[in-house]
């Protein structure tokens, strides 16, 4: 009796877990499908397979990528992505063990202004924000790295702190006795230790960044696109209209680098999160 439950059970969360993987891919797999689609078709028939006179190969691919000047706007995203991610994990890794380590008012403080920063709705700050970065000149691709190191410097400083208190500290004096600096301690010793946890920090801002819209609109306005700008810009025509076939086109060309991401890495991201949110 206690063996059929289990396999029950067992049974009823595999089906669980493939009605969810259901309803996370088939929205992926509708764009892909509707980027083979001629524009008219999209809208009459989303959900129908191209065939006849409403598939058109590759010609979506080829009209959105000239039109949208898609390879300008993906070495911009992959320069933003990479260098605001980078600057995230280094600043926010040894804000945390700062915190950790130093016992004080000032340091527990900063923790909490830390966390009280990701409940904090974007909404709420955007058009201030966008009136500083103008006055401080941070509106062009290098300082909106800044800008997300602001907005993801909550998250990522949550994360790391709950995986430093882990860190033995005797490891640490014994690289003091050694001769090391608290420069070298950390990037030498403590650093490496914070791979789960940096690791999956990357993916979580990786892919806000690469898929994010309003901030860099708001910042980088027309004139530096990336690539969430520049298809929306490019694909909306005159008096609303739209080239779906494009858009999807576009869309799945620029989920694929993330994706690619995600899968190479996505064996830290569970490891990561716990070690982060439940030790110490």
């Amino acid at each position: 009796m206690i063996e059929r439950n289990k396999i029950t059970n067992r049974f009823f969360t595999f089906c669980c877990l493939v009605i969810l993987s259901a309803l996370f891919l088939v929205p992926i797999f509708l764009v892909f499908m509707n980027s083979f689609k001629s524009r008219l078709y999209i809208s009459s028939a989303p959900f129908a397979f191209p065939k006849g006179e409403m598939f058109v190969a590759f010609e979506n691919y080829i009209n959105g990528f000239l039109s949208s000047g898609f390879v300008q706007s993906f070495f911009r995203s992959v320069f933003i992505s990479v260098f605001s991610v980078a600057i995230i994990i280094i600043c926010t890794s040894m804000t945390a063990w700062y915190i950790v380590r130093v016992k004080s008012k000032l340091s527990k403080g900063l923790y909490y202004l830390f966390v009280f920063s990701m409940i904090v709705p974007f909404q709420m700050v955007m058009y201030t924000m966008t009136f500083i970065v103008n006055r401080m000149h941070f509106d062009n691709i290098a300082g909106i790295v800044f800008v997300y190191l602001g907005f993801g410097a909550g998250l990522a400083v949550f994360m790391f702190t709950g995986f430093v208190k882990a860190v033995p500290l005797e490891i640490e004096e014994a690289a003091s006795i050694d001769g090391c600096n608290p420069l070298q301690t950390f990037f030498l010793v403590v650093f490496p230790m914070l791979k789960p946890t940096a690791i999956t920090v990357s993916i979580l801002n990786a892919m806000w960044i690469w898929n994010d819209y309003l901030l860099p609109y708001l910042v980088l306005g027309v004139r530096n696109k990336t690539v969430p700008v520049a298809i929306q810009i490019a694909m909306q025509g005159a008096y609303g209209a739209t080239d779906y076939g494009g858009f999807m086109a576009m869309l799945v060309l620029a989920i694929i680098p993330i994706i690619a991401f995600y899968i190479a890495s996505q064996k830290y991201i569970i490891k990561g999160v716990i070690a982060g949110a439940v030790k110490g």
